[in-house]
């Protein structure tokens, strides 16, 4: 079985960023519109942290935090690990395994963020199929009225 690269995952992606003044609900509504689990926080054209779906639910939801007047900067996960574009992506799945995190920023050579791999990417066009049905089974059901 060839090893699945993470540049070759990359192809055709826009990598989706905030800066730390970016609020969470601002963040969140981007991260639903975009249908990704996390976003880079970038300041300076560098990784300043992360925000996840999971810093959504236990950092602000859980903790009674307003996320209107909440910035990124507060609660994002800051240096995270990286990875570059040359690496196969089981090396980025083993980081995510040690580290409890499913999703890996990749940077290139001088440290400059170029995409975002996660746990997902793992499960491969199977799992894109499945989802493109599903959602086309959903629009059909809301067409219908169901």
């Amino acid at each position: 079985m060839p090893k699945r690269m993470i540049r070759n995952l990359l192809e055709g992606r826009v990598l989706v960023t905030a800066s730390k003044e970016t609020t969470v609900r601002v963040a969140c509504r981007l991260m639903t519109e975009r249908r990704i689990g996390a976003l880079l926080v970038v300041e300076n054209n560098r990784i300043a942290g992360i925000f996840t779906e999971r810093d959504a639910l236990n950092k602000i939801l859980s903790a009674g935090l307003d996320p209107d007047t909440t910035q990124l900067g507060q609660v994002m996960a800051s240096n995270p690990q990286t990875i570059t574009a040359d690496k196969p992506l089981s090396y980025a799945l083993y980081m995510m395994a040690e580290g409890g995190f499913r999703h890996v920023p990749v940077v290139d050579a001088e440290g400059v963020p170029v995409g975002m791999v996660s746990a997902r990417d793992a499960l491969g066009q199977d799992m894109v199929d499945l989802e493109r049905e599903i959602r086309h089974q959903q629009e059909l059901e809301t067409a219908i009225g169901y």
